[in-house]
């Protein structure tokens, strides 16, 4: 049977709250004193094993003393989140970086999106080092592969579901943006942005002001700003 790996003490907890089954649960003796969940856990049996035994199987020492073996991870239907009422997407262009995807899954479950999009080339995809990364969020949110993501885009915009692109040359600021209403943001690599096809595909570009000296911020940054005004205007 084909199995996933994820380490780490918060990505393994929420794998045992999440959808996904648990197969198989290895913990350090200082893991199994130091957290009162991995004594709780029923199924699994918790296996105790030594700190290097873990390493060799995460392939890191960033493990944090826990590691487990769940079902593969089951993506989701990107043209269902957009069909979603009022949907919030995250849909990212060639993100390649899996610290960058696993922070955007973070924040966009936290924010309460309907999911993320990712193309099927050029893009990182759920590995044990994104579900490191976002802490677990993985485990509670829609995540999508696309064959194309320009013609995906161009598929799912309607009246209620606007495309919208972060942008720095943009000439509409995010405070001045309606973001209340469905939207897919999309959010390019580090150092490209978004590809031409994408971008040529957006209903609009927005850009977050800088007031520094710095050019640009961190696509996961940028999802997480734009994705909670998105929030704070549906509640306004």
């Amino acid at each position: 049977m084909t199995r996933d790996l994820v380490y780490g003490r918060r990505p393994v907890r929420e794998a045992l709250r999440g959808p996904r089954e648990v197969l198989e649960l290895w913990a350090s003796e200082r893991a199994v004193r130091s957290e009162p969940w991995l004594r709780e856990v029923e199924r699994p049996r918790v296996q105790t094993k030594l700190e290097r035994d873990l390493s060799e199987v995460a392939g890191t020492r960033d493990h944090q003393g826990v590691v487990a073996w769940c079902e593969p991870y089951k993506y989701a239907d990107a043209y269902e989140l957009a069909a979603a009422e009022r949907p919030l997407l995250a849909c990212l262009d060639q993100v390649s970086d899996p610290r960058n995807l696993g922070a955007v899954c973070r924040s966009a479950e936290g924010a309460g999106a309907t999911g993320v999009v990712v193309p099927a080339h050029g893009s990182a995809r759920v590995t044990p080092a994104v579900c490191r990364a976002s802490a677990g969020a993985v485990e509670h949110l829609a995540v999508a592969v696309v064959t194309n993501l320009a013609r995906f885009l161009g598929e799912v915009k309607r009246g209620d579901l606007w495309v919208v692109g972060a942008a720095g040359d943009a000439d509409s600021s995010m405070w001045d943006a309606d973001l209340s209403g469905g939207l897919a943001f999309v959010f390019g690599a580090e150092g490209r942005g978004l590809r031409p096809l994408v971008r040529r595909t957006c209903d609009e570009l927005v850009a977050i002001p800088l007031y520094g000296l710095i050019e640009s911020l961190n696509v996961s940054v940028a999802a997480s700003l734009l994705l909670y005004e998105a929030r704070r205007q549906r509640r306004g």
